[in-house]
C-alpha cells in the first residue's frame, strides 16, 4: 500500500473520533464502510451525472416493468451502477438531512442499493441522527476527495481494504468469522498463483477466481493484488458466495469499488444453496468455519450425494455432521475448471483447514474415502502446517491444503509436507486469540520450498526462545526448549494409504450345569435380570419350586410399590420391560426353565468341560434321558448361563467344509484330517492397517504382512476374507490418512538418570536446610 492510500485510510478511519462515545468501537466500521463507499459511487459518476439525468428522464416516467427499467438505466449510464436522485452529499442541507440521505440512497441502482440494505445502513443513520452526529460525518466525508482521477480503482481497493482491516481487528470478537488475517491470505495467495507466474504476464490473459467462503472479500482482493503486481493489464473476474449479510455487503462493497460486476458475488449458504453451479473456475481460494457442523442443510447435501453420487458435488462422500470442512473441499474441487487436451485450462485450489480432516475418520468412514478420492485422482500438491494462535477467533493448529488438476511432470504421483509451525514472531499486542504472525521473509521460506518442491532437512531457524513462565520454582537443570525448525518431505501418494485387515480368533469356551450357574435361569436375562432379582428377594417368602405353586410370581397385591421402586431405582427400564416384571407368565415361565436345567443337571452332572463343541451332542443325549423339552429361546438362554469364554478350552468350530483344502492364513484349519471354520471372538477381534503398495498384488501384500507381524504373536489368528473393499473388491478395506505430526516428529532423548538423581539430591538438601531454619 502507497503512503498516499495510507494516508487516505487513515483520514478516513479518523471519522471514528467523531463516534467514539455514541458508539462502540466495533460499530465504527459499520458507519465508516458504507459512508466510504457512497463517497466513491458518489465521485465515479459525478462527472456524467448531469448527462445521465437528462437522457434517464423518460425512462423514469415510463410505466415499465423494474427490471426492464433497470436494464436501460444501465445502459444509458455506460457504468455498472447509476443514481437517478439530482442530490449528493454536498446538497442534503442539515434540517433534513436524514430524509434526504436515505431518499439520495434510494436513488441507486438495485445492487449499489443492496449493500446499504444489508449493512442495515438506515438504522445507523437514524442513531446518527439521534445523536447529532449526521451532518457533521456528511461534511467529513465529503472532505475525502475519492474520484478515480485522483485514486485508481487498484487503490481505492486497497484503502477500502485497510478499512476493514481496522474494523475487523476493532471488533476481533468476531472477526475470525469472516475476516482472514493478511498474513495467511498472502501465503495462501502466492501457493496457489506462484506455479502459474510465467503464464500470468502474457498479454491479454483473462482469469476467474472464486471463494465460496468469501468474508469481506479479502481472498478475492488478495488475488486479484498478486496477478495486478505481475501484470497491470490482466483481467481478473471475481466471483464469491457469503452467508453472513453484512460481510457479503462489505465483500460487495469491496468489489464494486475495484470495478468488479458485483452481480458475480452472492448471498447464501454454499452448499446447500450454490448460485453458482454452472461456474468453473481458475483460482480458488478458501477458509471455511473451522468445526462447525452442518445438521441444518444435512438432507440437502445428503440428497445430493445419495441422488447425483459423482456427478454432484459430493460423490466421494460425506463427513460426520459434527465438521464440514471437507464438504467445502469437495465442493471447490467440483469447481476446478478441466485441463484440456493441449496442457491449458485447469484450476489451483488454496483452503485452509484443522487438522481433522487429515486423519479423522477409519478406513471406509466418509472423510477416509474423501480423502482418498483427492489422493487417488492426484490433485494433491501439498500441505503447509501453519503456526498456532495465528487467527482471531481460535489458536488451534491449521494447514493450508493446495490442490490442482494440472500438476507439472516432478509432481505426479508425489505430494509435498511443509512444517512451517515455526515460523512466526510474537505480535507487541495480541488480536483476540492471534498472538503471533508471519513475516514475509517466513511467508518467502515457504512459497521457496515449495516453488522449488524441495526436500529440507529438519534445520534450525534463527527464531528467539520462547519467554519462559515466572511461575514457581525453577530447576538448574531444567528441561530444554525445543529448537524451532523448519522442514519439508515428499511421499508417493499411495504412502498415505494403508488397508484395514479384520484379524480373529477362535472363540474358546467351557461348559458346567453348576449350582450358581442353573441358579440365574430363575431371572430372564437382560434388561430384566437385575429388577426380577430384586423382586424375588423382596417378595417371594410365600413362593416355592414346587410346579404347583399357584402364588409364584403373582405380584398383583405389591404393583404400586414396585412400579415406584423400578421408575426410581431402575430407570432405563420401559413401559413394556415393567409389564413384562409384573406379569405372572414371566416368572413361571423362568421357573419351569430353572427345573428343566436341574432335570438336565442330574443326568449330565456338574463336572466342567472344557470342549464346548460336545455342548450339543451332551444336551441332546441328556434331553432324551431326562424327557426335558426346550424351545429356542430356553435353550439359547441355558446355554449363556452354562457357559463362558475360558483362553484354556478348545475352539469352537463353526462349520466343517468338505472338499476343501485348508488355508489357516483365511480361517481355514487341518484338524483330524478335515476342513474346519472356528467361531471368531469378538472380544479378541482386531484390525491391523497395511501400507498400501501398488508394485504387488493385493493378497501378497495382505499375506506377508499378516506372516511378518501377526502370525509371529498369534499363531491361530486369521485374516477375514469376507471384509471387502467396496470399490476394488479385494480384501482389507481402503483408507486414507496424513499423519503429518508423525513425519515431522523428532525424538528427544530423556535426561540421564544420574544427572536426574544428582538434581534430586541437590532439592532435598535444600528442602532440608529449610525445615532446619524453621525449627531453629
Amino acid at each position: 500500500m502507497s503512503q498516499n492510500s495510507d494516508n487516505l485510510a487513515s483520514f478516513i478511519w479518523s471519522l471514528a473520533d467523531l463516534l467514539r462515545g455514541d458508539f462502540k468501537q466495533s460499530q465504527y466500521g459499520r458507519v465508516i464502510l458504507p459512508f466510504t463507499l457512497l463517497r466513491r459511487l458518489e465521485c465515479v459518476l459525478e462527472p456524467t451525472k448531469a448527462e445521465f439525468l437528462a437522457k434517464a428522464e423518460g425512462t423514469l416516467t415510463q410505466d415499465m416493468p423494474e427490471e426492464a427499467r433497470e436494464r436501460i438505466l444501465l445502459s444509458k449510464a455506460n457504468n455498472s451502477f447509476y443514481n437517478t436522485s439530482k442530490m449528493d452529499l454536498s446538497k442534503l442541507g442539515e434540517a433534513g438531512i436524514k430524509d434526504n440521505l436515505e431518499s439520495y440512497i434510494q436513488g441507486f441502482s438495485r445492487d449499489a442499493r443492496e449493500i446499504f440494505e444489508h449493512f442495515k445502513f438506515a438504522e445507523f443513520i437514524a442513531q446518527l441522527a439521534e445523536a447529532n452526529l449526521l451532518y457533521k460525518i456528511v461534511q467529513r466525508v465529503r472532505e475525502a476527495d475519492l474520484s478515480p482521477a485522483k485514486i485508481s480503482n487498484h487503490e481505492m481497493g486497497l484503502v477500502f481494504e485497510e478499512l476493514i482491516r481496522r474494523f475487523a481487528e476493532g471488533s476481533n470478537e468476531t472477526a475470525g468469522e469472516h475476516f482472514t488475517p493478511r498474513d495467511i491470505v498472502r501465503l495462501t495467495t502466492s501457493l496457489v498463483f506462484m506455479e502459474d507466474d510465467d503464464a500470468l504476464t502474457k498479454q491479454g490473459i483473462i482469469r476467474t477466481i472464486y471463494d465460496p467462503t468469501a468474508g469481506t472479500g479479502g481472498f478475492l482482493s488478495s488475488g486479484m493484488e498478486y496477478v495486478h503486481e505481475l501484470n497491470p493489464d490482466a483481467v481478473m473476474r471475481a466471483y464469491g458466495q457469503e452467508l453472513n449479510p453484512e460481510s457479503y455487503a462489505i465483500c460487495k462493497a469491496d468489489m464494486m469499488i475495484k470495478g468488479q460486476d458485483v452481480s458475480r458475488i452472492k448471498l447464501g449458504n454454499t452448499l446447500s444453496q450454490d448460485q453458482l453451479y454452472a461456474d468453473k473456475f481458475d483460482y480458488m481460494l478458501s477458509n471455511p468455519p473451522f468445526g462447525v457442523d452442518w445438521k441444518k442443510i444435512e438432507q440437502a447435501v445428503k440428497d445430493e450425494h445419495t441422488l447425483k453420487g459423482h456427478d454432484g458435488r459430493f460423490g466421494p462422500g460425506l463427513p460426520r455432521v459434527s465438521d464440514g470442512s471437507l464438504l467445502f473441499l469437495m465442493h471447490l474441487i467440483s469447481k476446478m475448471r478441466d485441463k484440456e487436451a493441449d496442457g491449458q485450462g485447469g484450476g489451483r485450489i488454496g483452503i485452509i483447514l484443522n487438522g481433522s480432516p487429515l486423519f479423522t475418520g477409519g478406513a471406509g468412514s466418509g472423510e477416509s474415502e474423501i480423502r482418498r478420492y483427492i489422493l487417488e485422482a492426484d490433485l494433491l500438491e501439498a500441505i503447509i502446517a501453519l503456526p498456532t494462535d495465528m487467527f482471531y477467533n481460535t489458536g488451534i493448529a491449521t494447514y493450508v491444503w493446495v490442490l490442482s488438476n494440472k500438476k507439472t511432470a516432478e509432481r505426479r504421483g508425489k505430494v509435498q509436507l511443509i512444517n512451517g509451525a515455526n515460523l512466526y514472531s510474537k505480535m507487541r499486542k495480541s488480536l483476540g486469540s492471534k498472538r503471533n504472525q508471519m513475516s514475509d521473509n517466513d511467508i518467502r521460506t515457504i512459497t521457496r520450498c515449495f516453488g522449488g518442491f524441495e526436500v529440507v532437512d529438519a534445520r534450525e531457524l534463527d527464531k528467539p526462545e520462547e519467554p519462559a513462565s515466572t511461575r514457581g520454582r525453577k530447576s538448574e537443570n531444567g528441561k530444554k526448549a525445543k529448537p524451532k525448525t523448519f522442514a519439508s518431505k515428499i511421499f508417493e501418494s499411495h504412502e498415505f494409504g494403508y488397508r484395514r485387515l479384520t484379524i480373529e480368533r477362535p472363540l474358546r469356551e467351557s461348559f458346567q450345569f453348576s449350582d450358581e450357574r442353573i441358579d440365574t435361569l430363575r431371572f430372564a436375562p437382560k434388561p430384566l435380570g437385575a429388577v426380577m432379582q430384586w423382586v424375588y428377594e423382596t417378595y417371594s417368602k410365600d413362593w416355592s419350586d414346587d410346579p404347583d405353586c399357584p402364588l409364584y410370581g403373582d405380584l398383583r397385591d405389591h404393583e404400586a410399590e414396585i412400579r415406584a421402586h423400578i421408575k426410581a431405582s431402575f430407570t432405563e427400564l420401559k413401559e413394556k420391560h415393567i409389564k413384562d416384571v409384573l406379569k405372572q407368565e414371566t416368572w413361571t415361565g423362568q421357573k419351569t426353565l430353572l427345573l428343566s436345567a436341574k432335570a438336565l443337571q442330574a443326568v449330565i452332572g456338574t463336572e466342567q468341560h472344557d470342549d464346548m463343541n460336545a455342548f450339543d451332542g451332551v444336551l441332546k443325549a441328556a434331553q432324551k434321558q431326562s424327557g426335558v423339552k426346550l424351545e429356542t429361546a430356553g435353550k439359547k438362554q441355558l446355554t449363556a448361563a452354562v457357559s463362558w469364554k475360558n483362553p484354556q478350552a478348545a475352539p469352537v468350530v463353526k462349520k466343517v467344509h468338505k472338499g476343501t483344502d485348508a488355508n489357516p492364513t483365511y480361517g481355514l484349519f487341518a484338524v483330524n484330517g478335515q476342513t474346519v471354520e472356528y467361531k471368531p471372538d469378538g472380544d479378541l477381534r482386531d484390525n491391523e492397517n497395511v501400507p498400501l503398495d501398488p508394485a504387488r498384488a493385493v493378497n501378497e501384500v495382505n499375506e506377508d504382512y499378516f506372516a511378518r507381524e501377526v502370525l509371529p504373536h498369534v499363531p491361530e489368528a486369521w485374516i477375514d476374507a469376507s471384509k471387502k473393499d467396496e470399490r476394488d473388491g479385494e480384501v482389507g478395506i481402503v483408507g486414507y490418512e496424513i499423519p503429518f505430526n508423525r513425519h515431522f516428529y523428532v525424538y528427544q532423548p530423556p535426561r540421564a538418570l544420574k544427572e536426574i538423581d544428582a538434581e534430586l539430591d541437590a532439592v532435598s538438601a535444600e528442602i532440608m536446610q529449610l525445615l532446619q531454619e524453621v525449627h531453629s
